[in-house]
């Protein structure tokens, strides 16, 4: 096929392209930036070659220094990932005057189809359902309201040349769609160096489902199952899955064959997405064509058996496809977590850091299913402010939905992501909930659902127990250890039974337990059972993960040392735990609870970043809500607006400063 394959990416799908690489036997370059350096991608490629600075306009955007690269290493074929390049039609032209091939489609349908304003007119006149929108280009925000007020409240306002969530806002009034108009557009200009704005109607609650294409040069263009992505978040997708609960054979086969007819109307010849809405009634419309490989791409290569990235390189190596439609037969069932750094607790807002402990599970068999994760990074790596906050794509098959879901839930739970936040407790969260599991999901799914923003769930049974019986087992564990140690006054046969409180934010449960051997304990918790409960496990002092089997019951939970007892984490829920004797815990009943300080006069930080703009100045009266200034980070713009009415006491932001994290930028009088 290939001599050499170039990655022109980073992170993960630089790493998931090299894997294919290398079991395909052909050699790699990774290009890397100052802030990639040292990972995992350019560790893996064969070669690696640097690119420039951080900033993305000054390296993977950078189409001389890719190409350079190629010359440099002698790699004959460029795979772009998705993002960056990868639907820029000026890429392949420039690369084949080199004589370098593209993996991907031929300029000319990454041209159709990547102009969303186009695509949409090829999209009607190739027979495909469309939504009711303006057809033209947005020129200011002006224009934006008298559109939007033409084709009626809500209204989509979308980047023309975006994807991924970038530089789209739903807006429901003329002050949304001036606010969104700006936004959208500053966030196209970054991400994409393209400002050009569509707006269309937004339809209520969506079903944002999928068609994976694939084409070769021979005119061949088959389509492979759907996938569902209608948990979102600000336009960004969370889970997907493959295949869709909520279509039926005959709605999958229009949306497939309507998909085709659009890919072959711009003799498409690679991997490709036509991306629909759903309404409740099963009403489709195309939404957008992605000319590239999609970050959920795994969900549908474990319900085909299939590997996208070697159909990919076959293709542009000019081979037929391997594969027809009556071989697309849909095998089990996938689900992915995109695992991110970001604060859930904290409106998700990125988190940038340092990956301290990081520990995935084994892929394969995980619980009643298997797992597969899709991950770019490595403990001791950074999260960096300048790209996308991805951590790992966490991906649950099984013959089912229910087991799929379970087995991702499984591998969620004993992955362990110290050093910053994650969304991992809020993804566990969905993957509990009751309309999640039963399939009842739309685009709106997250903001209903969580109405205020995450603030973790409320415990089960089932989880008061295993972190009363694993809190009450590490402080028996450290006693017994502490006993041990030469000098101590307390004798080791001491602490093979103890009786003591366990304190859950609030909540005491009186235990005993008895140590039968290392890792065997049985614990008496009165309160949550009338019955001694057995546990094991392999837990010791200095371990994140703490799995074991309480009653028979398989289980892992977070557990960190903090003063008299542990923080600890399962899914959704977080609590403080504190272990302490029965006299002491009498004692803290009593003692007061530490008011809250009062932050509404203070705006700081939410996050590292950069400031992008300042509309307050000292002296000036704001309203609450108001917007004051925005930061950005991760190529995501944050308004920050005042909580209370007031008057500006001190603005120490300038437009263009870096600020970190809690980082006091506005005071009050």
């Amino acid at each position: 096929m290939f001599n050499k394959i170039l990655i022109a990416n980073r992170g993960e799908i630089a790493v998931r392209v090299i894997k294919t690489c290398k079991r395909l036997g052909i050699p790699t370059v990774a290009v890397y930036s100052e802030a990639d350096a040292d990972t995992l991608a350019v560790e893996m490629a064969d070669e690696a070659i640097f690119i420039g600075p951080p900033a993305p306009g000054e390296s993977y955007l950078q189409m001389d220094k890719i190409i350079a690269a190629c010359e440099e290493t002698g790699a004959d074929a460029v795979h772009p990932g998705f993002g960056f390049l990868s639907e820029n039609a000026a890429f392949p032209k420039a690369l084949e005057k080199k004589g370098i091939a593209f993996i991907g489609p031929n300029p000319h349908a990454i041209s159709a189809m990547g102009d969303k304003l186009e695509s949409k007119k090829l999209a009607a006149k190739a027979g495909v359902n469309t939504v009711p929108g303006f057809k033209g280009e947005i020129v200011d925000d002006q224009q934006a309201v008298e559109v939007a007020e033409d084709i009626g409240y809500p209204v989509m306002i979308k980047a023309s040349a975006g994807g991924g969530g970038k530089g789209m806002r739903i807006a429901r009034s003329e002050d949304e769609v001036r606010e969104g108009f700006k936004a959208a557009r500053n966030e196209a200009k970054s991400s994409f160096g393209d400002d050009r704005i569509l707006i269309e109607k937004f339809v209520e609650k969506p079903r944002h489902i999928e068609i994976q294409v694939l084409g070769d040069k021979h005119g061949n263009v088959i389509y492979l199952n759907e996938r569902e992505c209608s948990v979102q978040r600000r336009n960004q997708k969370v889970l997907e899955e493959a295949p869709s609960p909520f279509l039926d054979a005959k709605t999958r086969k229009k949306m497939g064959e309507q998909a085709v007819a659009l890919a072959a109307a711009v003799d498409y010849d690679s991997a490709g997405t036509v991306e629909f809405i759903v309404d409740p009634d099963k009403n489709f419309y195309f939404l957008e064509m992605n000319t590239r490989l999609q970050v959920e791409h795994p969900v549908t290569e474990l319900t085909h058996d299939i590997d996208l990235v070697e159909q990919m390189i076959r293709v542009a190596s000019g081979k037929p496809l391997e594969v027809t439609q009556a071989d697309m037969k849909i095998k089990g069932w996938a689900v992915e977590a995109r695992l991110y750094a970001e604060d859930p607790y904290r409106g998700f807002l990125p988190s940038i850091g340092r990956l301290k402990r990081y520990t995935e599970p084994a892929e394969g068999d995980a619980g009643p299913g298997k797992l597969r994760i899709d991950s770019g990074v490595r403990e001791g790596d950074e999260i960096s402010m300048f790209y996308d906050p991805m951590i790992a794509k966490v991906i649950g098959y099984g013959k089912t939905r229910e087991k799929a879901i379970d087995a991702l839930s499984h591998s969620l739970d004993r992955m362990r992501v110290d050093g910053l936040q994650s969304n991992k407790p809020f993804l566990s969260a969905v993957l509990d909930e009751p309309d999640f599991r039963s399939g009842n999901i739309h685009t709106g799914y997250i903001e209903e659902h969580f109405p205020e923003g995450f603030n973790g769930t409320l415990p089960t049974e089932k989880q008061l127990k295993w972190m009363t019986a694993a809190s009450a087992y590490a402080h028996v564990l450290d006693q017994h250890r502490l006993a041990h140690i030469s000098g101590r006054i307390a004798p080791a046969d001491e602490i093979e039974q103890l009786e003591c409180v366990v304190i859950l934010d609030g909540q005491s449960f009186a235990v005993e337990v008895q140590l039968d051997d290392l890792g065997v304990a049985k614990i008496w918790i009165p309160a949550l059972s009338t019955d001694p409960l057995e546990l094991t496990t392999a837990w010791r002092p200095g371990l994140g993960l703490f799995e074991g089997e309480l009653a028979g019951e398989a289980f892992c939970l977070e557990i960190a040392p903090r003063t008299e007892g542990y923080n600890l984490t399962h899914r959704g829920y977080r609590a403080r735990a504190l272990v302490c004797p029965p006299r002491t815990a009498s004692l803290h009943a009593k003692l007061p609870e530490k008011e809250p300080v009062d932050m509404a006069k203070l705006v700081v930080s939410p996050m590292p970043g950069l400031v992008v703009s300042v509309a307050a100045e000292v002296g000036q009266e704001v309203k609450a809500g108001e917007a004051l200034l925005v930061v950005e980070a991760m190529k995501m713009e944050n308004v920050l607006r005042a909580e209370v009415d007031g008057v500006i006491k001190t603005v120490s932001a300038e437009p263009g400063a870096s600020v970190a994290a809690d980082e006091l930028l506005i005071e009050f009088e």
